[in-house]
């Protein structure tokens, strides 16, 4: 299905034109904040119902019926290419991915092949599918990937990490080794993205969620290029992308160098002082998730300060500063769609 800009608000703001209404969608919304999803899921891994078109289908509708949000993401796992490929990697409930055999030597590189989307991943490209189907020509379909260094970080670390020691020993001891593996993953990426493109998808996001780790420097000399490598595959097709990161305050100015058409900002950083780093970039983003359990009040003052900053930019998408906590009460995010759709236009506007 194609959306057009003048029924689509979250692509006219993509692409920095005025939406009809403020555009809002929340990363992570689609999982285990609603109880229509642990209902349906059971137990198991994540990515085994990933696995299953009509269960990632009807997961990735669910906020949107609840909700009313301007865009559905695709319920899938940044993990999902390097697994497709047989890499050895799970998704371990509580933890995150864990991999068996972290990558250490260059022979590892020999366990990320091309992905082939017809045979790797064909659940994805119906899920997209059937996604596409159901959604009105109001509301877009988000797919994604994991950006290459963010993605490295696991399969070098062996699962989740706070201090990203083997990583960062990887990438300044063996620099052309870490180069060959964020050229793959950046291959894996391209190849898993165009197949959510191809089956309708209408925008990419490119989450690099550990990218704060890193020093400008470090980002710029490790990670920037791989993430260069996806956007410019990704310009001709036609979708915005979007790229996003934690704690990446210090590095907003080179990710606006990337080729991403919108910038994700955490909750750290404020909106207007995003757009003096970004310079002429939409931005999406960043209400404190945290607040959310702080009651309707403080919700509400918090989502009209992040309205009237994100006037600052050509185009502003709402979001969360980081995705949908577990225990988050629905409630409290169709609060803030209903606040955001009401009044979104008219704060935006007096503060321009």
């Amino acid at each position: 299905m194609t959306k057009t800009l003048a029924t689509a608000p979250f692509l006219a703001a993509c692409r920095g034109e005025e939406p009809s209404r403020l555009p809002v969608w929340f990363m992570r919304q689609a999982g285990r904040s609603l109880p229509e999803y642990r209902a349906l899921r059971g137990s198991g891994s994540i990515l085994d119902a990933i696995a299953d078109p009509s269960i990632s289908a009807e997961v990735t509708l669910q906020p949107v019926r609840r909700y009313g949000v301007d865009a559905a993401v695709l319920f899938s796992d940044i993990v999902v290419p390097v697994h497709a490929v047989g890499f050895g990697i799970d998704v371990v409930p509580g933890r995150g991915p864990v991999v068996e055999q972290p990558f250490a030597h260059e022979r590892d590189l020999e366990r990320l092949r091309p992905l082939n989307p017809e045979q790797d991943i064909a659940y994805v490209i119906e899920t997209v599918e059937k996604v596409v189907e159901e959604l009105d020509e109001t509301t877009a379909l988000i797919g994604f990937a994991g950006a290459p260094f963010t993605v490295a970080s696991y399969l070098v670390e062996g699962g989740p990490s706070r201090t990203f020691t083997k990583v960062k020993a990887l990438m300044h001891r063996e620099p052309e080794l870490w180069a060959q593996l964020a050229d793959r993953l950046a291959d894996l990426a391209i190849a898993f993205t165009g197949a959510q493109i191809d089956a309708g998808a209408d925008a990419i996001q490119l989450f690099d969620s550990w990218a704060g780790s890193l020093s400008p420097d470090e980002y710029q000399r490790f990670a920037m290029p791989a993430t260069i490598k996806v956007m410019d595959a990704l310009a001709s097709r036609g979708v915005p992308r979007i790229l996003f990161g934690v704690g990446t305050g210090e590095l907003l100015s080179l990710m606006a160098t990337t080729g991403a058409d919108v910038i994700g900002v955490d909750w750290r950083v404020p909106l207007d002082v995003a757009t003096k780093r970004i310079g002429n970039h939409p931005l999406q983003g960043n209400l404190d998730p945290a607040l959310l359990f702080a009651g309707e009040t403080v919700i509400a003052d918090a989502t009209r300060d992040v309205i009237r900053r994100g006037a600052s930019a050509p185009g502003h998408i709402f979001n969360l500063g980081h995705g949908v906590m577990p225990d988050m009460d629905p409630d409290a995010l169709k609060f803030v769609v209903d606040l955001v759709h009401t009044e979104g236009v008219t704060i935006a506007k007096e503060a321009q």
